[in-house]
């Protein structure tokens, strides 16, 4: 393993974050910070990524911002922020302006709750979700004609989110419906058609956690083998759901936040990178310094456990296609940072265990033969029949 640093000072120097979102292509990111540990005053800090050096641009406005207002970069360096204002949420873009901070005001969604959805694959729309008593709405905050507009409600309490191409059009959520969380795919083409997406048995509870849309590869948490765990699987593909028991080190919490892009018809090679915390209680622990790094390849079935830069913003990163891993990080002394891991390479898989056999090393512990089902052939305009025969692409052991 290699890791080099990079970083510039940034004005303020920033040390505490919540947060920290990367656009889809890697170009800017964002979160709320604060100038000291002990300053009460939180405001938007946008950093550039994609230059020879990283820096970050301090966002601040006349009056500081709350701890829970929510902030997204777009690529053209913008920074969407959402503020909770009495009963609705206010929505504004931020830029720099000079020596100081400009923003234009596009909206408010009148709603109990409203959560951005991770950065959308075009960098110049971002979704949010409001869930409500018996459904969810799906929100465009930025990046409409006409300010917020609704795109889609979904029967059932929808969270979590993730994109399963790059046009932006399948949306993935978790959805709570009678009881049961399962992740289903919606259509924001189609007038947000929900259909099924994960469907191991009929009463566990199966949620996306990450999904690559290059390679189809999807990492999942089930506790259809009996309890909680994360497996994987391919969008598409009719092999069984694995559970790698490597992804489930004694006493720690394993959270994945990255996968490896244009792994294109190759979803056993993709680098996965993990957050790795001390499980408190049944939850990963709440400081970030007691985080350290996980890589692991579903081809490889090993997991790698590396220490994380100093102030990483645990749980935040990007893999370059050539499996370059790049962690953000903040200290005092390199207030805007970029830590660059390169995957560590994995030992041959024994002799003895085939590569598409689902026991050995990677049992599937599911009490029935779960299956992933690709609602619609992605990457494919005009859509046909959701429900037509779809030839599914096969995993690796």
């Amino acid at each position: 393993m290699t890791v080099r640093a990079m970083g510039t000072a940034a004005a303020g120097g920033a040390v505490r974050h919540t947060g920290f979102a990367i656009t889809a292509d890697g170009t800017y990111a964002a979160r709320l910070t604060r100038a000291t540990p002990d300053s009460d005053a939180w405001f938007p800090e946008r950093w550039t990524l994609d230059g020879h050096e990283p820096y970050a641009v301090p966002l601040p406005l006349d009056q500081p911002e709350e701890p829970g207002t929510q902030v997204l970069p777009l690529s053209d360096g913008r920074v969407l922020i959402v503020r909770r204002v009495a009963d609705r949420f206010g929505l504004s873009l931020l830029y720099p302006a000079g020596r100081g901070t400009g923003e234009l005001p596009v909206g408010a969604v009148e709603c109990e709750e409203l959560t951005l959805l991770p950065p959308a694959p075009d960098g110049r729309s971002a979704y949010a979700l409001a869930p409500g008593q018996h459904s969810t709405a799906v929100w465009l905050v930025a990046g409409g004609a006409f300010g917020p507009e609704l795109v889609a409600e979904v029967p059932g309490r929808c969270s979590g989110g993730g994109w399963l191409d790059r046009a932006g059009r399948m949306l993935a959520v978790d959805r709570e419906l009678g009881g049961v969380v399962k992740a289903v795919a919606v259509d924001l083409e189609r007038g947000g058609e929900v259909m099924p997406l994960l469907q191991i048995t009929e009463e566990s509870n199966d949620r996306l956690l990450l999904a690559d849309p290059d390679s189809g590869l999807l990492l999942i948490c089930s506790d259809a083998p009996g309890h909680g765990r994360i497996g994987w699987g391919v969008l598409g593909s009719r092999r069984p759901v694995r559970f790698p028991e490597c992804l489930r080190p004694a006493d720690c919490v394993v959270t994945p936040f990255a996968v490896q892009p244009g792994q294109m018809l190759m979803p056993e090679n993709c680098a996965v990178a993990l957050r790795i915390d001390i499980a408190k209680d049944g939850a990963a622990g709440g400081a970030a310094g007691d985080s350290w790094l996980g890589v692991w390849r579903p081809a490889g079935r090993q997991l790698h456990q590396l220490p994380a830069p100093e102030g990483w913003l645990a749980g935040s990163g990007l893999w370059t296609r050539d499996g370059e891993l790049r962690l953000p990080y903040a200290t005092s002394a390199v207030p805007c940072g970029v830590a660059r891991v390169a995957a560590p390479a994995d030992a041959p898989v024994p002799d003895g265990i085939a590569q598409n056999d689902p026991s050995g090393l990677e049992p599937s512990g599911a009490p029935r033969t779960p299956v992933l089902c690709r609602p619609v052939p992605l990457q494919q305009a005009p859509l046909t029949d959701p429900q037509a025969p779809l030839t599914g692409r096969g995993t690796a052991g």
